[in-house]
Order: C-alpha cells, then structure tokens, then sequence
C-alpha cells in the first residue's frame, strides 16, 4: 500500500457524500442554506480545536461522536440534511474526513453557480477595492466569476501570488528576487 492510498480513499469518501448532499439540496432548492452551512462548518472547524478533536479522534465510540456532532451541529442551526449527514458520517466512523467534504461541496456549488475562487496571496491585506479589481481583471481573462480567497503572507515583500485552480501567476518580489538570484549563480 503506497502514502497516497490513504488520501485517495479519503477524497473518495468525501466525494461520495458530497456528491449524495449536492444532489439533495439542488433536489430541494436549498443550495444557499448547504452554502451558509459549509461556511459555518469551516468557520468551527478552524478555530475550534475542540471539534477538530472529535472529528479525528479515534478516541470517541461511534454514539458519543453521533451524539457530540449531532448536538454540535443543531447548535450552529445547520439544515437538517447536513444534521443528518453529520450523524450518519459519525456513525460509519467518516468524521475524518469533514473537511475534505466541506472541499468538495464548496467546488460544486461554486461550479454550479459558474463560479472560481481564486486564491491570493499578497504581502499586505488586500483594500476592497484592490480586490473587486482584481475580481473584474480575473472574470475578464477567465471569462468566470470570481470569488477572491485572500490570505497574507508579509514574506513576499510585495507583489501578489494568485493561484486559479492549476494555475498560478506569481509577481511577488520575493520571486522577482529569487530568479535574479540564481541568475546571478549561473553568471558566476
């Protein structure tokens, strides 16, 4: 069994269920709700260790995750679909691979809506201007809307690094600075 093996399982996993709450809610017209769901559930997930913990812990049986997860999730109001999904996810003991499927949901729904997200990283906070500009120049080239993920990274000194599913555009100066390097090596 090679190291992939595992991964490729787990996105397999999560892609079946994505696929099967996908479904469902487009049945159902409720692509906003498992929208606002996703961001909830992504939003938990980075900043509460406590859920990360029960989402990959083998620790917990299989009621106790049903129970922790269940009750967690009608906390945040999620839809009963995602309730559902939650608890039978704990009960086949598939928690693990929660954000592999909040993953997968948001590219279908994003796909759905002609959508891309663009991931972007810049040495300072983009302005919202910055970022509605750079949202109209992607559409523009990518002839798709565009939804703008900023993340910052001061090490690129300036410029911005912008990834579009495999595509990637990097005019940081730190790259600049990079590529003059090791031109200067080749020289010497």
């Amino acid at each position: 069994m090679s190291l992939s093996e595992p991964a490729s399982i787990s996105s397999g996993i999560a892609s079946r269920y994505a696929t099967a709450v996908f479904s469902l809610a487009k049945d159902d017209k409720k692509l906003k709700p498992l929208e606002a769901d996703v961001d909830v559930l992504e939003s938990a997930l980075s900043e509460s260790a406590d859920l990360r913990a029960l989402v990959t812990s083998p620790v917990y049986t299989r009621a106790e995750m049903g129970q922790a997860i269940t009750a967690v999730a009608q906390k945040m109001k999620l839809q009963p679909m995602m309730v559902n999904t939650l608890s039978l996810m704990a009960a086949k003991r598939r928690l693990f691979v929660l954000p592999s499927l909040l993953a997968a949901l948001r590219a279908r729904i994003a796909e759905d809506k002609g959508e891309v997200t663009a991931e972007v990283t810049s040495a300072k906070a983009l302005t919202k201007t910055q970022a509605t500009k750079l949202a109209k120049t992607l559409k523009a080239q990518l002839d798709l809307d565009v939804k703008i993920k900023a993340t910052v990274d001061e090490s690129l000194i300036g410029g911005l690094v912008v990834k579009v599913g495999s595509k990637m555009i990097d005019t940081s100066i730190r790259s600049k600075l990079n590529a003059l390097q090791n031109t200067m090596k080749e020289v010497g």
